[in-house]
């Protein structure tokens, strides 16, 4: 048994399964309407969603399964000072799987390890987004006819958008892949994924702050709001927060075939002008997102049948002598829970956390 906490867990062998698995079940959703019947699925939320959550949902009933969880953590016994694994673990007992998503980073890895179901990560801090990684790989396959020799725009919040981080970590396996970063100097892509991805792999990519200056270049244009709720100062999130707006001018400067995809919601940096393209192609990504999350349950819960051992931590190579400074990660308000460091470069003596993957 294994759970998902960042798309890299998954070969781009198995990324291309579930999309023919997804593509399936398009055209034949009779097929999948009884596949989960007598399964439950335990959504546990600890902080606002709308399209993640309700994909889940709409994905686990028209499998023929049923829905129970929560939608906010006050509904929740973390009101009350439960811990994640706890949670994880007593959710075990009444459901067959776990959708979490949670304002701390690595807290659905810590929920993965304690649970004796599968657990799939719907969104950790700014950490990885791995579902709606899966709906983007998707959309722009069905856009696109491909996944390879693209060249992708990621404009907005690249520091705290984890959905940015995650296509990065996806679309790097396969070739061709050139990526053209477009942010302010505050809000570039942080660290881990600058060098764990993008230098490491060899991947070309260019950091601009226009975006005029990328649309004639690009294949896919990933759009991105500024997150209010991840800026400690909001002095800060109101100086950025309109960074980029993607009208119908700046769609005249892009190819005639191309996609902008946007994780969604949407404040303002998407003129609504721009949704009668037909490049526009975020609604259709939201929909891709359940057959997604669909050709996902089924892959995990039969993997769960077949081998239903939970996968043990990894621990060799681990080192416990270091403290996570992240005030967003899980080891910071679950102080239970040991500090643990991988080396991922010896020669500049880099060590990242665990659960957050942050540079300790």
């Amino acid at each position: 048994m294994r759970s998902l906490n960042s798309i890299l867990e998954l070969s781009v062998e198995e990324l291309d399964g579930l999309i023919a698995t997804a593509k399936d079940i398009i055209a034949h959703p009779e097929a999948y309407q009884d596949k989960c019947a007598h399964k439950k699925l335990a959504t546990l939320f600890f902080e606002p969603s709308t399209r993640t959550r309700l994909s889940f949902e709409a994905a686990m009933l028209e499998l023929g399964g049923s829905v129970i969880g929560f939608s906010e953590a006050s509904s929740s016994s973390a009101s009350k000072g439960e811990s994640v694994a706890d949670t994880a673990k007593i959710l075990s007992c009444y459901a067959d799987i776990i959708a979490m998503r949670h304002p701390k980073e690595g807290a659905p890895f810590v929920a993965s390890l304690a649970a004796s179901i599968p657990v799939i990560n719907a969104g950790d801090g700014g950490h990885n987004h791995p579902t709606q990684t899966l709906a983007d790989l998707l959309t722009i396959s069905r856009e696109m006819g491909r996944l390879d020799n693209l060249t992708i725009g990621l404009c907005g919040d690249l520091k705290y958008g984890r959905t940015v981080h995650s296509l990065i970590e996806a679309m790097s396996r396969y070739s061709g892949i050139r990526f053209i970063l477009i942010s302010p100097a505050e809000l570039k892509i942080p660290g881990f994924i600058r060098y764990n991805v993008l230098e490491r792999k060899h991947i070309p990519y260019t950091e601009v702050s226009s975006l005029d200056e990328a649309m004639p270049q690009l294949d896919v244009l990933y759009m991105t709001r500024i997150q209010r709720e991840r800026f400690d100062d909001p002095w800060e999130y109101e100086r950025l927060k309109d960074s980029y707006v993607l009208d119908t001018e700046k769609m005249k400067l892009a190819k005639e075939r191309m996609c902008v995809l946007h994780p969604l919601p949407r404040v303002n940096e998407i003129s609504v002008k721009v949704d009668d393209d037909p490049r526009a192609a975020y609604f259709r990504q939201a929909l891709n997102g359940k057959y997604m999350r669909m050709a996902l349950i089924l892959k995990l819960l039969e993997e769960a049948k077949q081998n239903p051992a939970k996968q043990p931590l990894e621990v060799e190579g681990l080192e416990y002598d270091r403290v996570c400074r992240n005030p967003k990660c899980i080891t910071q308000t679950e102080q239970e829970l040991p500090q643990l460091f991988r080396c991922t470069d010896k020669a500049a003596d880099i060590h990242r956390c665990i659960y957050c993957e942050q540079r300790a």
